[in-house]
């Protein structure tokens, strides 16, 4: 037993630590502009924000979303704290359930158009991932996104893909005609370590993709014109195999929120 303890906590070490390549030369980062943008510089003024500065979650601007099953974990209360200036969404095992959680703005802060942003740092584990997100409140009840919505993913953490690598993506028309784009993919250096920003510019003739103001994707297609709400969560996978290299527990955390409107 004294010889397979340190073993367990070589391999701990291991699953939690970042994948890199010590052969392979990557690029600093995949911005379509190494231009850096700010709110203001684009012409945005603060109209809401969250710093996450009490001990609890402002009700008045957030609830713990969908306390329930959710693929194979369970998205629990427990897993949502607020702490020494962060919200902390936890990734943890607790007995037999994989706990997880997520937190959204629907029926407090819901809005059209506008500049959104986190600051937030990474998890640590491969296989559950972290997502910042705006959501249609009708994007079930028909096809058109103009007019009922689009599930737009600011930011989607898939470490499978690489420490440095992150995700966009936007989905419309829930059902049998669901169509989406994505994932679309956005390197940068150094992405698993720290806090970084990240950013969705929308406008009523597009989605501009920002990660610490870099410009990564600008899209023209499938444009909400109806209040959305914002999400931050920490997803559970589908099968078990998924979280053979994820480390319980591991925390999404964010600094802050901002949205910004002209």
């Amino acid at each position: 037993m004294k010889r397979f303890i340190p073993f367990i906590f070589l391999f701990f070490i291991i699953s939690c630590t970042s994948p890199r390549s010590k052969e392979k030369v990557e690029p600093e980062n995949s911005a379509i502009s190494q231009d850096v943008y700010t709110p203001k510089l684009l012409g945005y003024k603060l109209v809401w924000e969250d710093d996450f500065n009490g001990a609890t979650l402002d009700s008045t601007k957030w609830e713990i979303r969908q306390i329930g099953p959710r693929r194979i974990g369970y998205n629990d209360a427990r897993s949502i704290k607020v702490a020494n200036g962060n919200l902390n969404i936890m990734y943890d095992i607790v007995g037999d359930s994989i706990l997880v959680g997520a937190v959204g703005s629907q029926g407090r802060f819901e809005t059209t158009y506008g500049y959104f942003e986190c600051k937030a740092r990474m998890p640590k584990s491969v296989g559950p991932w972290a997502a910042f997100w705006l959501q249609s409140p009708l994007i079930s009840a028909g096809e058109d996104p103009a007019k009922y919505g689009v599930e737009v993913d600011i930011f989607e953490y898939f470490k499978e893909y690489g420490a440095d690598i992150t995700t966009h993506a936007y989905h419309w028309a829930y059902g049998p005609n669901q169509r989406g784009v994505g994932p679309l993919k956005s390197q940068l250096k150094g992405l698993d370590d720290g806090f970084h920003l990240f950013a969705l510019e929308w406008t009523p003739e597009k989605y501009v993709f920002y990660i610490d103001g870099l410009k990564f994707h600008e899209v023209k297609e499938a444009i909400s014109h109806i209040d959305e709400y914002m999400i931050l969560s920490y997803e559970p996978v589908d099968k078990l195999e998924g979280i053979k290299k994820a480390c319980a527990p591991d925390t999404f955390m964010v600094d802050y929120v901002k949205v910004y409107k002209k």
